[in-house]
């Protein structure tokens, strides 16, 4: 069963603080699809995704959000820039490339699966060639020991890592890189590949320890099971009907109410005409095959200070119906940023310090006031959100982390209220300056 959109929401919030109308927008869109899937195929074909367009400020949670969806449900998720692409015939990058990036991402991510799949078995596979590999310089030392009963003890140490810098030499195959057709096509030829079936695979010596050797083969092995066709289709389904295309920075690329005739604005337009078929459906060659756009979810998001978004041209406006505007971070949701989700920033700075031996803790007041820092710079200098806590962290924990290092024993340290404070003063005495500037 798919996961209802109060699931969906109760994930995100495990990663992403607040944002609550953003994230139930992309619930429902998410659980669109599943309640699509279940309708007989005549209707189905009939009901495309909802596309979501978001609004806020740099560093308020719209790309994790997007990221962290695709997460949730396995799905192909790629994220591009608005502003890469250029009008057909100026220099950069065509919008299909998008949908190419996103059929490799599918692909990738099915074999990646079906790999998983034969792993035991190829796993397997490789560790007996290794063994072979072992045996011989092994029987040498050992001759009066049984040959299965030598193989199974090699195949033990092997397990138990005792043989990993053990050198090898290893033939694997030599395999050609392909070449791009044309810079920023994404279309490209592979030489090996088509004469695949003709001439046989080159194959090398390389000289590499087990550990490596074991990795190598391993994927080699896993590649005898796979059926590159079956994979190349299915990724190329799932790309249709599971994509996620997030296209950042949208904004940059809405022409400025009131401008008129020629200038930077034309260019912009354009861009926006090259991406409405894109979005409101199409086929795209890919190398995988043709691919539809029909039912790809598409996320837009901007910051929108200087353009709105009436000012995106009405087609596009109307390949967006569900908008969702994000709000500032307050001072509160820095507190919680720093220590709720899984991936807290206070957990990961402990975490990094903790290989050198130095024991963070952090008590109430120093998150308050780490908190409150970064809140004041961001209204006082440029709001970038989130981010401003590394800038406050790594500031904070500059001296340590530039001297921790070497052998010594832990080191306890911890982070009060007058620790950030003195430690933070120069930021605090810059940002008391500016409030007397004009």
């Amino acid at each position: 069963m798919e996961l209802t959109p109060k699931q969906i929401v109760i994930e995100l919030d495990r990663y992403i603080i607040g944002q609550s109308a953003a994230k139930k927008a992309v619930a429902v869109a998410l659980r669109n699809r599943y309640r699509r899937s279940q309708l007989p195929e005549k209707m189905r074909d009939e009901i495309t995704p909802k596309n979501i367009i978001m609004k806020g400020p740099t560093g308020v949670g719209k790309t994790e959000i997007a990221r962290r969806l695709a997460k949730i449900v396995k799905a192909p998720f790629i994220k591009v820039e608005a502003t890469k692409f250029t009008e057909v015939g100026y220099v950069g990058r065509d919008v299909e490339s998008m949908i190419r990036d996103l059929a490799e991402t599918s692909v990738r991510l099915v074999k990646e699966e079906k790999m998983a799949e034969v792993e035991v078995k190829a796993r397997a596979a490789a560790e007996a060639k290794i063994v072979d590999a072992i045996f011989q310089a092994k029987k040498s030392k050992s001759p009066e020991t049984p040959d299965k009963i030598l193989k199974e003890q090699i195949l033990a140490d092997i397990r138990a890592g005792k043989e990993d810098e053990h050198l090898l030499d290893i033939e694997v195959a030599d395999s050609a890189k392909p070449i791009e057709m044309m810079p920023g096509s994404g279309i490209e030829l592979n030489i090996g590949e088509m004469f695949g079936g003709i001439l046989p695979k080159k194959r090398k010596k390389r000289k590499m320890n087990v550990k490596e050797a074991l990795k190598t083969i391993t994927l080699e092995e896993s590649e005898k099971y796979l059926d590159p066709d079956s994979i190349n289709a299915e990724g190329l389904k799932r790309a249709e009907q599971a994509g996620i295309i997030f296209i950042d920075e949208i904004d940059k690329i809405a022409a400025k109410t009131g401008r008129a005739g020629g200038g930077p604005d034309v260019s912009r337009e354009g861009v926006q005409r090259d991406i409405l078929p894109i979005v409101e459906g199409s086929t795209v060659q890919t190398k995988f095959g043709a691919l539809k756009t029909d039912y790809i979810l598409f996320i837009a998001s901007g910051a929108f200070h200087i353009a709105e978004f009436s000012d995106l041209i009405p087609e596009l406006q109307g390949r967006f119906p569900v908008f969702a505007e994000l709000t500032s971070l307050s001072k509160n949701d820095f507190k919680q940023i720093l220590t709720t989700p899984e991936n807290a920033i206070v957990l990961q700075y402990t975490e990094l310090l903790k290989v050198d031996n130095i024991l963070l803790s952090f008590d109430d007041s120093a998150i308050d006031e780490i908190a409150q820092t970064a809140a004041d710079e961001n209204d006082i200098k440029e709001n970038i959100g989130a981010r401003r806590l590394h800038t406050v962290m790594e500031k904070l924990l500059e001296d340590l982390s530039f001297n921790a290092g070497g052998d010594h024993p832990p080191v306890e340290i911890k982070i009060d209220r007058k620790y950030v404070a003195e430690r933070l003063r120069s930021e605090k005495q810059k940002q008391d300056l500016k409030k007397y500037i004009l």
